[in-house]
């Protein structure tokens, strides 16, 4: 099969039947107490793992979660926990300064619409889609690695940027299984498609794959 062959129609059918059957009612991973935590996390989890931001915000959250407490605690004191995260320094000044415009034009609350999530420090398009996706299970498809590597390694579709995939995501994907997909594909990307040694021969989606990189 060649290798730039992508799933037909009816492939793909049959892939998000089995994506869906094999993660039924996927959840984020990350820890959080309420729509300003939750954001933290996924702002903290940019090139990191879900596993390392828990293991920060289990001491983090039970001192500050809310916008006014991350200010009280300022950016020397935001740092005290985030520091074993990748890029902490940029993370925390960006979690910091979304603190202060959520109580100053917010009155402390996280907006729920995408444009507006845009303009906040630290967020950009997969941010706000994971956000959206997960805070009110909105059909927004947020694009992190997982899913970027596995759309080209099942042959879902193929493209240069995030965006990219998102956008032919969002035309691939049934609107039935939107507001799961992403995150069964973020789950089977980080537990058996994974980057190095996926593990082909205990593989749900076996039955499904077109994949080249198959090893049965």
């Amino acid at each position: 099969m060649s290798k730039t062959t992508l799933m037909n129609k009816s492939e793909r059918e049959n892939f998000w039947n089995a994506l869906n059957e094999a993660y039924p009612n996927p959840r984020c991973e990350l820890n959080y107490t309420n729509d300003f935590s939750l954001m933290v996390a996924i702002i903290l989890s940019a090139q990191s793992t879900d596993k390392n931001v828990n293991k920060v915000t289990e001491k983090l959250f039970p001192v500050a979660d809310t916008p006014q407490q991350f200010i009280k605690l300022g950016i020397e004191g935001i740092k005290v926990y985030t520091k074993s995260i990748n890029y902490f320094n940029n993370k925390t000044k960006h979690i910091f300064e979304l603190a202060n415009i959520l109580v100053q034009q917010y009155n402390g609350q996280m907006p729920h619409d995408f444009d507006t999530l845009l303009t906040l420090p630290g967020v950009g398009r997969k941010t706000a889609n994971v956000f959206l996706n997960i805070v009110e299970h909105a059909p927004n498809i947020g694009v992190d690695t997982h899913v970027f590597r596995l759309c080209h390694r099942l042959k879902i579709c193929t493209g240069k940027t995030p965006q990219e995939i998102e956008q032919k995501l969002q035309k691939l994907v049934p609107a039935w299984y939107k507001p799961d997909v992403a995150l069964a594909l973020v789950l089977h990307g980080r537990y058996i498609c994974t980057a190095k040694k996926p593990k082909c021969h205990t593989c749900p989606l076996a039955h499904v794959c077109i994949s080249d990189e198959k090893s049965l």
